[in-house]
């Protein structure tokens, strides 16, 4: 039955990141992917407090698989990341696809990390 958290998770996830990659996207007029960013660095602070939660006993695994897993599987992605930082760089953007990678890579794990201490002041 874990398959079934995964995909209840994943079938909210899946719409999130496409109706908020075209929100943000919509409100930025610059070639620079800002919903496919948003969306990343949003799920890695999800994954972050997850995982400082189940560090601190207050969540389980049917929670890693459904928030984990299935929603923050389905609403980040890495794919798309790479795509469009591929097409700055053909487009001649490449200013704007080192950006997509030094910042995605920076601000991801700074969410991440503000995640787990998010959950280490909220349940230790």
């Amino acid at each position: 039955m874990n398959w079934v958290l995964v995909v209840a998770g994943a079938m909210v996830g899946a719409p999130l990141r496409y109706l908020t990659d075209r929100a943000v996207q919509t409100r930025h007029d610059t070639v620079f992917p800002w919903g496919t960013f948003a969306v990343n660095v949003f799920g890695c602070l999800i994954l972050g407090v997850l995982t400082g939660a189940v560090s601190a006993g207050a969540a389980g695994s049917q929670l890693q698989l459904l928030v984990g897993t299935g929603l923050c599987g389905a609403l980040t992605t890495y794919s798309t990341f790479s795509y469009e930082t591929l097409r700055l760089t053909e487009t001649g953007a490449g200013l704007y696809a080192a950006a997509n990678v030094v910042g995605s890579v920076m601000a991801g794990l700074g969410a991440a990390f503000a995640g787990v201490s998010i959950a280490q002041a909220l349940w230790t």
